[in-house]
């Protein structure tokens, strides 16, 4: 059974069917088992475009219906992915990064992603 967790990029650039997400990689997900998006994704989106260092070709209001409609599922952020954090060294400075790969150690998924600073951590990085 195939199980992944989507970086942030990575779910932006699947649903804006941007060209930077390689084929095989878009194919990869479609024929996953299970897709997950962590909902620190989704806070990350939402601040960022707050911020005015993101923005979308849909509205922000839009990722929920269609996260729905879709297969994707969205990942929690459980206590125990926060002691996990506690425990990784400092690799990577980025919090919503963090998260993410807390949760991929936590659940053994795998991360879709093309930051080489995972690769830091004891979490499998899928994007070459």
């Amino acid at each position: 059974m195939s199980s992944f967790l989507l970086d942030t990029h990575t779910f932006i650039w699947l649903t804006e069917n941007n060209p930077r997400l390689p084929d095989r990689l878009r194919d990869t997900i479609d024929d996953a088992d299970l897709v997950y998006l962590s909902i620190v994704s989704l806070w990350e989106i939402a601040i960022k475009i707050k911020l005015g260092k993101l923005s979308l070709q849909q509205e922000y209001e839009t990722i929920g219906p269609a996260i729905e409609a879709s297969d994707i599922l969205i990942l929690p952020i459980a206590f125990a992915d926060t002691v996990q954090i506690r425990h990784l060294p400092l690799h990577h400075g980025d919090p919503f990064d963090r998260i993410l790969i807390a949760q991929g150690i936590n659940h053994s998924l795998p991360i879709i992603s093309t930051d080489l600073k995972f690769d830091d951590y004891p979490v499998q990085r899928i994007w070459d």
